[in-house]
């Protein structure tokens, strides 16, 4: 049964032709999604993989069967680029490309929610620091 994830109005209106959003993640990555075969170490190995709604290898999957509702999947943004995916990957997948290149196609669509004013202050404490310096080149440009 296939999850259910966060609907975005502003992401829905992202159109893609059909096995367009394949060929634009590897535009962006240079990597070979096919060549991932659904092994799952990623997801094993990721710090974060309790927090996501879907796992790394999940949203590899997503793509593959061209379901652009992986846009609106909160794992692309809490991947903090650790690399741990892409040093256990016995393909040499790097998904941490993949997901920079699905928060690329987001933001070149202008479609950012973000607010480093309304940050908490007990989030500024818990939130890792290097998502703090993607959000901050993010909203940069």
């Amino acid at each position: 049964m296939p999850k259910e994830l966060e609907k975005n109005k502003d992401i829905n209106k992202i159109i893609f032709k059909k096995g367009e959003l394949i060929k634009e993640v590897e535009d962006l990555c240079g990597e070979n999604l096919f060549g991932c075969y659904q092994c799952g170490t990623c997801s094993a190995g990721c710090p974060y993989v309790e927090d996501m709604d879907l796992t790394p290898d999940e949203v590899i999957r997503y793509i593959i069967l061209d379901r652009k509702e992986v846009l609106n999947s909160k794992t692309i943004w809490l991947c903090s680029a650790c690399f741990t995916c892409a040093e256990r990957c016995p393909r040499d997948i790097n998904i941490t490309k993949i997901m920079e290149a699905l928060r690329q196609i987001i933001l070149r669509k202008k479609i950012d929610k973000t607010k480093v004013e309304n940050i908490t202050k007990k989030e500024k404490e818990t939130i890792p620091q290097i998502a703090f310096v993607s959000l901050f080149r993010k909203n940069i440009g």
